[in-house]
């Protein structure tokens, strides 16, 4: 069973775990984009949506690899413009909890100048570890 650690005395994060103590199988994902994946084609260049495909691609390797959204313990998030993330948590959360439900790993944030696809707004890889 994976457990989400709070150290005495922090705020309870909101949306993230700050650290997690798991044992088990790894299954590590590259970084998905918010392409459909059987084509390598963008089907659109707004963020919600990209960040919407990228993550259901996350949960395909996952479930590939036999784990499920609670395996999750950790996500790193890449994106090219932090304002326009920041702009659309709404979306971004409406579309994580659609995804994965309300599972809340340990979340690394980046901004980063671009990503290697041009249209790419977001790159999410994972971690998981499916309980012994």
């Amino acid at each position: 069973m994976n457990r989400a650690l709070l150290p005495s005395g922090w705020q309870r994060p909101k949306g993230y775990a700050n650290g997690i103590a798991a044992r088990g199988t790894i299954v590590m994902v590259a970084g998905q984009i918010g392409w459909n994946p059987a084509r390598e084609t963008f089907e659109t260049d707004d963020f919600v949506s990209q960040t919407r495909q990228a993550l259901a691609n996350v949960m395909a390797v996952l479930a590939a690899g036999g784990a499920l959204p609670e395996h999750i313990v950790r996500l790193t998030w890449y994106v090219t413009d932090k304002h326009e993330y920041l702009a659309n948590l709404a979306g971004v959360g409406d579309a994580y909890r659609e995804t994965i439900g309300r599972h809340f790993p340990t979340m690394t944030l980046v901004e980063v100048k671009a990503l290697v696809e041009d249209r790419a707004r977001v790159e999410i890889e994972a971690t998981a570890i499916i309980p012994d």
